[in-house]
């Protein structure tokens, strides 16, 4: 079943790097007390996930933390050490946290995941593109893309107009 608004997030853990290597960090950590925006992309260094996602939420770190916003993090199935090289790669690095699903555990625990196995692509389970707004765990906002390379519902300038109609 795909989570919805209103729904709580499940408890998962992600890992992201950190100064000492990679660490687990859980659901907890990351949304517990805080307003989070949340992106996910099917793949780190993919077309549109490098050229057009990510850098939106890069470009717009500010305006969306000026909006209450305490943390902009984006997921993805791609390994820690691949996720650490593209936050430096863009600039996301100290902008966006980066949390790495392992196995798309969290995508498929929220409904969100997609095959992309299909030939030419051979991605295997990813994450669908997806943007949230996250208060206390709780998700206030859903924008999901059904199908790369679409991100037009999921982009930062779609979560900032829905902050700013209060949504």
């Amino acid at each position: 079943m795909t989570i919805k608004v209103g729904d709580r997030l499940p408890n998962a853990t992600f890992v992201t790097m950190t100064a000492d290597g990679p660490k687990p960090v859980t659901t907890d950590e990351v949304f517990k007390g805080k307003k989070v925006a949340l992106f996910a992309v099917p793949g780190a260094f993919t077309p549109t996930c490098h050229k057009q996602h990510l850098p939106g939420f890069v470009e717009r770190t500010a305006e969306i933390k000026a909006k209450g916003i305490d943390t902009i993090a984006c997921t993805a199935v791609n390994d820690v050490f691949v996720m650490d090289e593209w936050a430096k790669a863009t600039g996301a690095g100290g902008k966006v946290l980066m949390l790495t699903d392992d196995n798309a555990k969290f995508a498929k625990a929220i409904g969100l995941d997609i095959d992309l196995n299909g030939p030419g692509i051979g991605l295997g389970v990813r994450s669908k593109r997806y943007s949230m707004l996250v208060d206390d765990g709780v998700v206030k906002s859903l924008n999901v893309d059904e199908a790369p390379p679409a991100h037009d519902l999921s982009s930062a300038a779609t979560l900032c107009s829905l902050i700013d109609r209060g949504i």
